[in-house]
Parts: C-alpha cells; structure tokens; sequence
C-alpha cells in the first residue's frame, strides 16, 4: 500500500468516527473525551469498565457504542444469585435424541454488556476472565470461540454502596480502561432535562460503521507508527512507576502494552499519522488508575494524580 492510500484509508476512518462521536454526543450529553476514550478502548480490542454512580449514563453508553458501531448486545444484570452458567450457557438433556444440546449463553455476543458487575459474587465475576482475556470460553471441558469483534464493557459502582463485592487485582488487570462519566454540566444537564427522552433518541439511532469495518479500522490501529524515541519515553513512564516511592509495585509489562495500544487507538481517531506523546498522555490515567497503586505517604491517590505525577516527572525524550 502506497503512502497516500495509508492516508487516505485514515482520513475515511477518522471521518467515520468523527461520525459516531457526533452522534453519540447528541445522547450522552456534554462527555465528549469520555466517548472518544471508549472507542479507543474498543479499537485497541480491549475492553472498558465504567465506574460511577447510578443514573449518570452508563448502562446508556454502552447501548450507544453497540448501536453505532452495528454489534451484537447483550446485557446481563449481575445479582448475588448469577451463577457462571447464565453467563456461559448450559447444556441440556434432550429425551428424543437421548443427547445433551449446548444452549449458548448471553456471553455469545459482540459487546456484553455486564451491568452493575460488581453487584455479583467473585464466582460469578471470574466467569468473564477467560472471555476476556483468550476471546473465549471452556464450558464442560469444551472450549468454545466467541464472536470477533468481541468486547465487554462492565458498569461498577462505587465500592462503598451496600452489596457490592469489589472485582480481584486480576480481574481489574483485564480491564484495558476504566472511566468515569460524572456528573453533566450544568448547561448539558439543562438540556437533558428540557429535551428528548434519550431511549427515543436512541432508538431512531441507525449504526454508522459495522462490524467488518470495525475489524478493518483495529488492524489500522496496529500499523499506526511508533518511533523508537515514542517508545523510550513509554518505556521511561513504566520504569519510574516501579522505582518511585510514590507507588507500591509499578506498571506491568500488559500495562505498558495496553497504554501502547490505546494511544496508537487514539492517535487513529485523532487523525494522527504517527503516535505522539500527548497521545500517551491522553490515555494514561484511564489506563493506569485501576493498577498503579500509590503508598500511604503519598497524596497520589486518584487515577487522574498518578498520571499527573508519571507525566510531570518524567520528561519527553
């Protein structure tokens, strides 16, 4: 492929995102960084979860991101009482053929939409482990492949409401981001309140790029370019973490990747021909806020600080 081909497939592609930020910024009113993180996420085949109280639009991104993208969803709501087979599915005995038939469960979808995931026990939870992480299941010694492209995008709230059960280390590790949406503004807010019912919206919303051209647009995200010197301050930024006092444990080589592949995603829908550092910068604090871990003497305690203290002491090569 020639050098003007290559721009001309990144120009279409970030025109075609830039009309799913649009559209999508017309429902979840006022979050447009929010929205581009996400798709980020998405592109870099990761997968997201969404931390916040209830009612501020969660559970309605996500349906968002399904229909603008032309996926496949699939909501389970996690209670205390899920098991793993009402996620993974369940085989039952059929007396006519004297045989078990497989019935596949809701995790058989493009993007699962796990809500409220910390409101099942760990049991429950560990179920999406394999999913997420191998793109597929193992269900009564059989493994089974899910769909591609193949997403989870998990809802959780805040750990201090009654009946939650905080996710594991390793299960959070699996997480490629996690976001928070917040509170609108006070002149988005408005507007939610004097307009449209956003599921009326959503339900004339038509999808703007399918499931193929999806596939098409993340093998465009591996082959954005990463100067070496791009990768020596990537790599300065995971260094520090583990040797400064200020943390406990450091930055993992699966977080070193997952930042390289959400900065080369956001790189892509920003039109970028090449990852720049402010791309990394970007992306930092939704990547490393659920796994760099501050020390006690240290106020370095919200994702956004941590990636504030990373960005600030280590400087651009």
């Amino acid at each position: 492929m020639t050098a003007s081909q290559e721009k001309f497939l990144e120009k279409k592609t970030h025109d075609a995102f830039e009309q799913v930020i649009a559209s999508a910024n017309q429902i979840i009113l006022g979050k447009e960084k929010t929205i581009r993180l996400a798709l980020s996420c998405m592109l870099a085949r990761g997968h997201l979860l969404i931390e916040d109280q209830p009612g501020v639009g969660k559970t309605t991104l996500a349906n968002v991101l399904a229909t603008l993208l032309g996926l496949s969803l699939q909501r389970i709501q996690f209670t205390s009482d899920l098991l793993p087979a009402d996620i993974l599915g369940v085989s039952v005995y059929n007396r006519e053929t004297e045989s078990f038939s497989f019935h596949p469960g809701p995790i058989f979808a493009q993007l699962i939409l796990a809500d409220e995931v910390n409101r099942a026990t760990p049991r429950a939870q560990s179920a999406l482990l394999e999913a997420m992480e191998e793109q597929q299941v193992t269900i009564e010694g059989e493994t089974r492949a899910l769909p591609d492209p193949f997403f989870v995008i998990a809802t959780q709230n805040p750990s201090n409401q009654i009946g939650t059960f905080p996710l594991p280390e390793s299960q959070l590790d699996r997480f490629t981001m996690r976001i928070q949406l917040g509170y609108p503004g006070g002149e988005a807010e408005r507007e939610l309140l004097k307009g449209r019912d956003r599921r009326e919206i959503l339900a004339e919303t038509k999808a703007i790029i399918s499931a193929t051209e999806l596939r098409n647009h993340q093998s465009q995200v591996e082959s954005i370019y990463v100067a070496e010197p791009l990768l020596d301050y990537l790599q300065n930024l995971l260094e520090f973490s583990r040797l400064s006092s200020d943390f406990n444990g450091g930055l993992s080589p699966r977080s070193g990747l997952a930042i390289l592949h959400c900065a080369k995603a956001w790189a892509l829908l920003h039109g970028h021909e090449h990852v720049l550092p402010e791309d990394i910068q970007a992306v930092l604090p939704s990547v490393i806020g659920h796994r760099l871990k501050s020390t006690q003497e240290t106020a370095v305690a919200s994702e956004q600080s941590a990636a504030e203290s990373l960005i600030k002491q280590v400087p651009i090569p």
